[in-house]
């Protein structure tokens, strides 16, 4: 019977160096020609999407950790902040003189210095993410794409607003001062994290996976669930089978019911063969 399946993208599809493996481009190609649908499950708004990963060939794509779905270039959805929240949030981080960018379908839309004031945060991350070069890496490697000079940030098609966390605390006080907002925050865990973002509220990547099911008319009994992080936890709840990658970190294997090999280690492939999605590839297998 076909499956539905969801992939995160960060960690899970692209490896820490910003690579998708070839094994994972592969299988997600032939599970497709075995009749599965694929569809990435990301908290990447549509505009980080980038060219080759849609060279893979996907059926569509949840965003914006949920914000936005779309199956075969229709919008099944997307719910983006108020034009009340977006001003409210981009005032409260200028006041506070956060750097930020605003996550849009239509682009990344950076604050006046963010280009400049993220490039520490930027390289902790990349380090973190043990990428080669963190050292010298800038932001416009991150985001090739990022909109730097926009004077309007109060952007009417925002799905999200992550920031530089000057500290810990400006998370707790967004936390205090936007209790309307989904309050996040990664780039580390807890006291370590770099970056906070407000998204929209009881929105997640499991309550979209099921607004697309409902598009689709296909069942929960059919769905498998790939990721990384603790974000990927709500579609592990909800998702038939849930795997995750052995890069991943501990509360999401924790949650999941099969943990794989690392992004890197052909996890994406070894975890479709091992599910019955495709047949083994020669190529891919190991001697």
């Amino acid at each position: 019977m076909s499956k539905v399946i969801f992939i995160d993208v960060d960690g899970t599809l692209v490896d820490y160096e910003g690579n998708i493996p070839e094994s994972a481009i592969a299988a997600i190609r032939q599970a497709r020609k075995n009749g599965h649908r694929v569809y990435m499950c990301t908290g990447r708004s549509r505009a980080e999407v980038y060219q080759p990963i849609w060279d893979i060939g996907l059926d569509g794509l949840i965003g914006g950790n949920g914000s936005y779905v779309e199956d075969h270039e229709e919008v099944v959805f997307h719910q983006v902040l108020t034009e009340e929240q977006i001003h409210k949030i981009v005032d409260w981080l200028h006041a506070r003189h956060l750097e930020f960018f605003v996550e849009c379908n239509s682009g990344l839309y950076a604050s006046e210095h963010f280009m400049e004031d993220g490039v520490d945060a930027m390289r902790m991350y990349s380090k973190r993410k043990h990428k080669p070069g963190a050292d010298q890496i800038t932001v416009r490697d991150c985001f090739p794409e990022m909109i730097d000079g926009e004077k309007d940030l109060y952007r009417p098609d925002t799905n999200k607003v992550s920031y530089i966390l000057s500290s810990y605390q400006d998370y707790l006080d967004g936390c205090r001062d936007f209790p309307d907002l989904k309050n996040g925050t990664w780039g580390g865990k807890g006291e370590e994290a770099l970056f906070g973002d407000f998204g929209v509220p009881e929105i997640d990547k499991g309550v979209s996976i099921q607004k697309l099911l409902d598009h689709l008319g296909a069942s929960l009994e059919d769905t498998i669930a790939f990721g990384d992080a603790k974000v990927d936890i709500p579609m592990f709840e909800l998702c038939s089978t849930s795997v995750c990658m052995g890069s991943g970190g501990d509360e999401a294997k924790a949650a999941a019911d099969y943990v794989t090999t690392d992004v890197d280690d052909d996890g994406m492939y070894n975890a479709f063969v091992k599910l019955g999605l495709i047949e083994p590839i020669e190529k891919y297998e190991k001697k």
